[in-house]
């Protein structure tokens, strides 16, 4: 018995001894992978700060040669001309004439410099202008292609206009350049290529299928044509026929449409053979640092080739965090970037003040409003327990759509018969300071923009401008091209009778230009607050002569009030990178989920607004320090 006992206890201690050895064994193989792993970590990382510092030194020498070249030009003993300040000794002279004479003293001995507007251009440009197309030439000279991303309003169409000027007329490529811009304002650039510089052909291609392959064969074709202006649509519909020409220039407005490398546009673009590359963008950064390397890989695909190197460097909050860091992300855009803004430069420019109106919500908007909470919140979760994102930005624009107007619920608005009077303002507190705020403002003289995120809100603006019997005008998406045009042109006529122009901001916050306003409303705050910077710069901008104020209506305590807050912390990205600044924001499915867990309809009294309060925002409004000019955003009522 002892000795089976005995047995038994050496045949454990044997299992037990061989488990231990292939414990350590396993140990030891685990510990000799973690080292390699660890080493292949360190060689990695290793390997991506020789390529950081790789690109600063590629930088630096860039930006060094520009700069030394621009030094020379300066220095010249018999340094270039100043073209327009002669003009006033050759007045007999053609235009054809003042050119050559300006080619000649200009290219004695090198590139050209401007110092003040070139002879082919119609007008005089702006310093600031003139600086934007010298360091243009300096590219060009250099082979390198770059980023004019001035602030919205400072005229980069002027400044991009120059540049094929200069080309045609200084250096004897007339072209072909492919110019690709929002469809908005195609028939802007058109228009500004006859102000500003008619010796450039420039031609439009844009249309139904008919209509498109008539201009390829009566107009792209047979060629006699300088400049081809051309939409991202066709783009898509059109790349067989633009990988055809072997462009020159290649310039894109509003290049942060292509941010995305991924987009089928962005990918088409890639495709078509051009010489050099020129990107127009007053927003540079919107939500991340990963689509400022797909614009950098774009123009520069030899040096920033690797999406992971550079995301890896930058694309998190303790990057961002890291000043050096974020000195060396602006050493290396440096070369490739220039950025100018408002307050620097248009110092004749009034300013813009920012007044955030808060406002409660009606008896009808507060039913509304809980009942959408409680009838969708329980559905965000799906059957394996999983977050739906869409879910939950779909109960997001219902409190929106709540904010704005509960008659953009069917059901809500009483009828039929269905009439436009007192209840179309009393059921919705935007709508009650809106009616008490437009009438003020009309009786100063003043015109309005109101700009909202839904068409069908515009529909309710425009039923209630009709019954207060305000002269208005609408665009969004769904607007004709001639239509748009036709529009802008009236609303901006001299004397106009139009007191009002609704836009969706989407549609209507680029390439309009209308100064003969001079107060924005935003009804409703886009979730990309660099939207809504772009629609009220269709009023504060050059030629604007009058102080340009903006109002915006948020609804406090609601889920608009939290994403506004949040999102606008995306606009501290571009003053990190671009200026000075913080971190950026993302609105990730946890954000979301906590913005509408956090939603409780307190007890809340039914909103009501006086004229003396009106009066006293417009007053607060008036109280300005005219030599400041940033944005001040104040805040309202409550």
């Amino acid at each position: 018995m002892k000795r089976l006992q005995k047995e038994n206890v050496l045949g454990v201690n044997k299992e037990n001894l061989a488990n231990n050895k292939r414990k350590m064994s396993g140990e030891a193989i685990d510990s000799q992978a973690k080292k390699q792993r660890l080493a292949f970590e360190e060689a990695e990382e290793t390997y991506r700060h020789q390529r950081l510092e790789y690109l600063l030194k590629q930088s630096e020498e860039i930006a060094s040669f520009i700069s030394s070249k621009v030094k020379i030009n300066n220095n010249k003993e018999n340094g270039p001309a100043k073209p327009t300040k002669k003009l006033s000794q050759r007045k007999s002279t053609t235009s054809k004439q003042r050119i050559v004479e300006d080619i000649k003293n200009n290219n004695s001995g090198g590139g050209c410099h401007f110092d003040s507007s070139p002879s082919y251009i119609k007008g005089q440009m702006r310093d600031y202008q003139i600086e934007g197309l010298n360091w243009m030439i300096s590219l060009h000279e250099n082979g390198v292609a770059g980023i004019l991303a001035d602030e919205m309003g400072l005229g980069k169409t002027l400044q991009c206009i120059s540049l094929l000027g200069y080309l045609k007329h200084y250096c004897n490529e007339a072209g072909p350049h492919l110019v690709i811009v929002p469809k908005s304002t195609l028939q802007n650039w058109i228009n500004e290529f006859q102000r500003w510089c008619p010796t450039i052909k420039a031609i439009s291609f844009i249309g139904l299928k008919q209509e498109r392959n008539r201009i390829k064969r009566d107009v792209l074709e047979p060629g006699g044509w300088d400049v081809c202006v051309t939409t991202y649509d066709m783009i898509i519909y059109e790349t067989p026929a633009l990988k055809k020409i072997q462009w020159r220039y290649m310039v894109i407005d509003e290049a942060h449409r292509i941010k995305n490398e991924k987009t089928k546009g962005a990918k088409l673009i890639r495709l078509i053979s051009t010489k050099n590359r020129l990107l127009l963008t007053g927003t540079p950064i919107q939500n991340n640092l990963h689509e400022l390397w797909s614009l950098l890989n774009f123009m520069l695909p030899d040096i920033f080739n690797s999406a992971n190197d550079f995301d890896r460097w930058f694309g998190t909050e303790a990057c961002l965090d890291d000043e050096a860091l974020v000195k060396r992300l602006q050493a290396i855009l440096q070369p490739f970037l220039l950025r100018r803004v408002k307050t620097d430069v248009e110092k004749n420019l009034k300013v813009k003040k920012v007044t955030k109106i808060y406002v409660g919500m009606t008896r009808m908007q507060k039913e509304w409003y809980k009942n959408i909470l409680n009838r969708d919140v329980s559905t965000i979760r799906n059957q394996d327990g999983s977050m739906s994102k869409l879910r939950i930005i779909n109960i997001l624009m219902q409190c929106r759509k709540c904010t704005n107007h509960p008659y953009l619920f069917e059901g809500a608005e009483p009828g039929p018969p269905y009439t436009t009077d007192m209840h179309i303002v009393n059921n919705s507190a935007k709508m009650m300071v809106l009616d008490k705020l437009l009438p003020k403002l009309r009786a100063q003289g003043s015109r309005v923009l109101i700009f909202s995120q839904f068409t069908t809100m515009l529909t309710i603006l425009e039923d209630y401008c009709t019954w207060r019997e305000y002269p208005y005008c609408r665009l969004d998406g769904s607007t004709e091209y001639e239509k748009r045009s036709e529009m802008i042109e009236q609303y901006n006529a001299k004397n106009s009778k139009m007191f009002i122009f609704m836009l969706s901001t989407r549609a209507g916050g680029l390439g309009i230009n209308l100064t003969t306003a001079d107060v924005v409303i935003f009804y409703d705050s886009d979730f990309n607050p660099q939207m809504d910077l772009q629609a009220m710069d269709r009023a504060h901008r050059i030629g604007q002569t009058k102080k340009v104020r903006v109002f915006r209506l948020i609804t406090e305590n609601t889920v608009e009030e939290k994403i506004i807050n949040l999102s606008e912390k995306k606009l501290q990205l571009d003053k990190t990178v671009i200026q000075k600044g913080k971190n950026p924001f993302i609105l990730s499915s946890d954000v979301l989920l906590n913005l509408v867990l956090a939603e409780k309809m307190d007890e809340r009294e039914d909103y009501v607004i006086s004229d003396e309060e009106i009066d006293r925002i417009l007053a607060d409004d008036d109280d300005d320090d005219e030599n400041n000019n940033n944005e001040k955003p104040v805040k309202g009522i409550k």
